[in-house]
């Protein structure tokens, strides 16, 4: 059996590499699918707009009064909301 590692300097060794090959595989899928890696980050940026709109922007600024649930909350709100 493979005993724990004890030793306090290996393990922040095995911390820091652990990072290092994080960022150096970062970077190597960057370099070789960078316009992939471009429409990802877009992707999942307007998403993240999108959610903040949804849950945030809503219900500070336009309908204080209807607390969200989810996104088919909204989706239902947003649609009833319209037809008015």
């Amino acid at each position: 059996m493979i005993k724990d590692l004890e030793n306090t300097k290996l393990i922040h060794l095995k911390g820091w590499l652990f990072l290092l090959i994080g960022i150096l595989t970062a970077l190597l899928l960057i370099l070789d699918n960078y316009k992939i890696m471009l429409l990802l980050f877009l992707c999942v940026w307007s998403f993240c707009r999108f959610y903040y709109y949804a849950f945030y922007v809503i219900e500070k600024y336009i309908d204080s009064q209807f607390k969200y649930s989810g996104l088919l909350s909204f989706l239902l709100y947003f649609l009833r909301k319209k037809d008015k």
